[in-house]
């Protein structure tokens, strides 16, 4: 008996997009549609924008809109756009909700208020009041490494109550707290973390939000895809050859809004640099990173000629 996937509502494949800038630090949004159209063609069917890997607590709200704006008109309906609206101030992130409503976007992704540390009868207050300011359907961004405060997995449950709050971006690293709020709810879980991408989704999670998938769209989405087939051999092999590539991007201790934007740099694609107080990768990060992208890229070759798995390659 084949059990069907949970709801996708945002899609499977999705990439914290990062948010392009020109040489002087302006927003660049002809480099943001032209890196949205490369993302979608290399199988991300939605795009967060305005994340942590999209610098948003550098970028001003016009600026956030705007990107939400030229994502949409450069991707149509081809991809699902998701909007980052959290933010420490409920009242700012109903604002930035509204906003992105309006200027196009499918749905919101919303952190726990951070810094304040409010206790978990206050964020459910705030993913509440949120949920019922806004028209969009809401995903809850549980990230307690840089907000202080964890979404609890009774929070999440009584949260699933409400009709507009549909998922979860997951990066608490609590595998047995989630698999306790899949089994209790219908929400969408996403794994926000590279290296979980198949572990997730193997025990029912809808997809991922990756931030490698900057670079690497295909391979991330080829991973769930020989999953979906069936192929549970191959989509594990797949998962582990990102290893060297997601360990340089998001384990060397720089945030991966750094070694995403000097990695598409090196790549000739839109990036462009960080704003303060982040600082650029530097030469001996970059040419790395570059290496391990083409390992990778190498065996993404071979897998489109249909000899990865059976080249016994490990």
């Amino acid at each position: 008996m084949t059990t069907p996937r949970p709801a996708a509502p945002f899609g499977r494949a999705l990439c914290a997009m990062v948010t392009p800038f020109t040489a002087e630090g302006a927003l660049d949004l002809d480099g943001a549609q032209r890196l949205a159209d490369r993302l979608v063609a290399g199988g991300c069917d939605g795009l967060v924008l305005s994340g942590t890997t999209g610098e948003s607590p550098t970028t001003s709200d016009t600026e956030k809109a705007e990107l939400v704006r030229a994502v949409r008109e450069a991707v149509g309906d081809r991809a699902h756009i998701v909007a980052g609206v959290g933010t420490s101030d409920t009242r700012h992130s109903v604002e930035l909700a509204l906003a992105a409503e309006k200027a196009g976007a499918d749905g919101l992704l919303a952190v726990t208020p951070y810094y304040s540390r409010p206790p978990q009868d206050a964020v459910e207050a705030h993913f509440r009041e949120l949920a019922d300011a806004c028209g969009l359907p809401l995903a809850l961004y549980d990230i307690p490494g840089r907000t202080g405060t964890r979404i609890e997995p009774e929070t999440m449950i009584r949260l699933a109550g409400h009709p507009r709050i549909v998922a979860v971006k997951d990066c608490a690293y609590d595998l047995l707290g989630t698999q306790k709020v899949l089994a209790r709810t219908e929400l969408a879980y996403y794994t926000g973390c590279d290296e979980y991408v198949l572990a997730l989704y193997a025990i029912g999670g809808s997809g991922y939000v990756s931030t490698v998938a900057n670079v690497a769209p295909r391979h991330f989405r080829a991973v769930i895809d020989a999953f979906d087939a069936g192929d549970t051999a191959g989509a594990a092999l797949r998962q582990r050859l990102t290893i060297p590539l997601t360990e340089l991007m998001m384990g060397s201790g720089l945030p991966g809004t750094v070694t995403a934007k000097a990695l598409l740099g090196r790549l000739g694609l839109p990036a462009g640099p960080v704003r303060a107080p982040l600082r650029p990768a530097g030469r001996e990060t970059a040419d790395g990173l570059l290496t391990a992208y083409e390992e990778l890229a190498s065996y993404e070759e071979l897998a489109a000629s249909e000899e990865l798995v059976s080249s016994g390659v490990r």
